[in-house]
């Protein structure tokens, strides 16, 4: 459908205003010089060989041949970027359409999740926000391991979603998603600390809980919710961690593709209104050190509030009357607040066993 040239400039001109045009022209010009610079350079070898061949002056042909050149880098470089526009402004439109809010580009992202450590040049890029009935960014990432031409860049989409309390460091290892050397997650975690549940949840989900969590675990995954996570979320990898709920996948989940919203919208529809009871959960460990007279926690001691920024469903706890027991505050105990991650063995042994065959193994049998 073509995109009315009067809403693109209006656009264009918020987002420059406001400061969320994003981009990198930098980079992008960047590009455009190096391009320009071979093209003048290739252009002027090739154009004075040319011009040897038929005959006729270099001083003609190759000052010709390199504005040609120029010419189509410039037409290339002007359609990404009017391509990159329109996509921005299209999903800006149906953010608010939807009464969302879209953001182009966000670097390093200040999210705890297992994906948002890593690497380098770590950036968050087409969010699409909402904060009702409580914040919810759909988002697509990317960040780089290694340098130079040993350097990859890896993507991801993710999910991610505010809870009302922190909960214990859980994380669902989608099945369907895995390959035959295992799981796609760039995390392992201590097999001591992954925990069986009942009916067919096993065969969607590995769940990992940190040890002596377990019947926590069972707390938060009622079997009404490991329904809905397995009928909408089953090829979603999870995380919970700190107050988030977070949910990755390999695919972009930011996009204009009406069937991947249709999807993202059921699942985060299907959990949202099961996450009120994880906002009673309390951590049982944290009561001695939360009981009367405790610093801090005297009748009447002042909350800081949360951000601003993600103030949705938050309160303050209520004292408790005179002669009830104090209940734990919100809040995870030290041992809960991470799960402990493992070597990878698999991967090491296979880089030894790749060496082996390729050097050493010619160098004992002289192959």
């Amino acid at each position: 459908m073509p995109v009315d040239r009067g809403a693109l400039n209006a656009y264009l001109s918020r987002a420059r205003a406001d400061g969320t045009a994003g981009g990198r022209p930098f980079t992008m010009l960047f590009v455009a010089g190096v391009a320009g610079a071979f093209v003048v350079i290739g252009g002027s070898v090739f154009g004075a060989a040319l011009a040897q061949t038929i005959g006729g002056a270099s001083l003609v042909v190759t000052p010709l041949l390199i504005v040609l050149l120029l010419a189509a880098v410039a037409g290339v470089v002007w359609a990404g970027l009017r391509a990159q526009r329109i996509h921005r402004f299209r999903l800006d439109a149906f953010a608010r359409a939807n009464g969302l809010s879209y953001l182009p580009e966000l670097a390093n992202p200040s999210l705890p999740g297992m994906i948002f450590d890593l690497g380098h040049s770590r950036a968050s890029t087409d969010l699409v926000r909402g904060s009702v009935p409580r914040f919810v960014e759909f988002a697509n990432y990317r960040y780089t391991t290694g340098s130079g031409k040993n350097s990859q860049t890896h993507e991801w989409g993710y999910i991610a979603i505010r809870l009302d309390v922190p909960l214990p460091n859980i994380v669902l290892d989608a099945r369907e998603n895995d390959s035959f050397l295992g799981s796609n997650l760039p995390a392992r975690y201590d097999r001591h600390q992954r925990l069986s549940l009942e009916g067919d949840f096993d065969r969607a989900f590995s769940l990992y809980c940190p040890e002596g969590y377990e019947r926590d675990a069972l707390y938060l995954f009622t079997p009404d919710i490991m329904a809905r996570f397995m009928d909408h979320a089953a090829t979603f990898d999870a995380e919970i961690i700190d107050d988030w709920l977070l949910l990755y996948t390999r695919q972009k989940v930011s996009t204009l593709d009406p069937s991947v919203w249709a999807e993202v919208f059921g699942t985060v529809g299907a959990v949202l209104d099961k996450l009120a009871q994880w906002a009673r959960w309390r951590d049982e460990r944290l009561t001695s050190a939360a009981g009367a007279g405790a610093p801090g926690h005297q009748e009447g001691a002042a909350v800081p509030a949360p951000p601003a920024a993600f103030a949705v469903g938050f309160s303050a706890p209520t004292p408790p009357a005179a002669g009830q027991p104090w209940s734990p505050p919100p809040g995870v105990a030290a041992p809960g607040r991470r799960l402990r991650r493992s070597f990878p063995w698999i991967g090491v042994l296979v880089v030894v066993g790749v060496g082996f065959f390729w050097f050493v193994f010619p160098v004992l049998f002289g192959r």
